[in-house]
């Protein structure tokens, strides 16, 4: 669904994006950076991430999503894989959920949620029962979560289902991604240097702008979301017209 809902706010005409993607990169050189232990950084970046997306939605923003762990990341060491784990379901804790529950905002965990711990996912299914009739704004979580796995479990949903060929186009395959519903996002920032989307939203984004900020995840700040939505209010848009 290549649409933009973009909102106008602010004296300076700043356009705030409607669905926001954001791939919070980093996290681990800017605890090498500082000399502390690598899963502090992530530590740090849950705490940017919750103040971020704050920020996001008093801005304007009605749909945020945010990389939190891609379908590779498994492959990293087992130690690091539990710590995260952890830090996902505190940052699912009932203190948290409850915040984002009197905002208004419906949170929803998309990926392969069946590769997740049995205890995370159950409190998935909580989460996403609690905030289910929320209005005011999503906030999707991509956890186990790959732009060609997402593809790839929407195909063989329309092959089980027997869709006539006659009838296979975006709209349908779009129907059928984890973002089932959502329109595209309009913006995508990825902090950490790293200037590659890198497996996240890949049919989503096509028609999404890009913004690369170099600092690292856990010292990306308000100013810097501010900077990135002044940049982005000074492209044009044409979506190949």
């Amino acid at each position: 669904m290549n649409c933009s809902k973009e909102r106008k706010v602010g004296q300076d005409d700043v356009k705030i994006p409607y669905h926001l993607g954001i791939i919070p990169d980093g996290n681990r050189r800017w605890a090498k950076k500082y000399g502390l232990p690598t899963l502090l950084g992530h530590k740090k970046g849950i705490e940017t991430f919750k103040k971020i997306a704050r920020y996001c939605y008093r801005k304007g923003v009605k749909i945020l999503t945010v990389f939190a762990f891609s379908t590779e990341n498994w492959d990293r060491s087992k130690e690091e894989i539990v710590y995260l784990m952890k830090l996902f379901d505190s940052m699912l804790s009932d203190k948290n959920v409850e915040e984002w529950n009197k905002k208004g905002i419906k949170i929803n965990i998309i990926g392969q949620k069946w590769r997740l711990p049995n205890e995370l996912q159950k409190k998935i299914k909580k989460v996403e029962q609690i905030t289910r009739r929320n209005k005011k704004g999503i906030l999707n979580i991509a956890l186990s979560y790959g732009g060609r796995a997402d593809v790839i479990q929407a195909i063989k949903k329309i092959i089980k289902l027997k869709i006539p060929l006659r009838e296979i186009n975006e709209t349908l395959i779009s129907k059928y991604l984890w973002t089932e519903g959502l329109p595209d996002p309009d913006l995508i920032i990825r902090t950490g240097k790293e200037k590659r989307i890198s497996n996240f939203l890949i049919w989503q984004s096509a028609y999404s702008e890009l913004y690369f900020s170099n600092k690292y995840w856990p010292e990306f700040t308000e100013e810097d979301l501010e900077n990135a939505f002044l940049n982005y209010s000074k492209r044009q848009r044409r979506f190949g017209k």
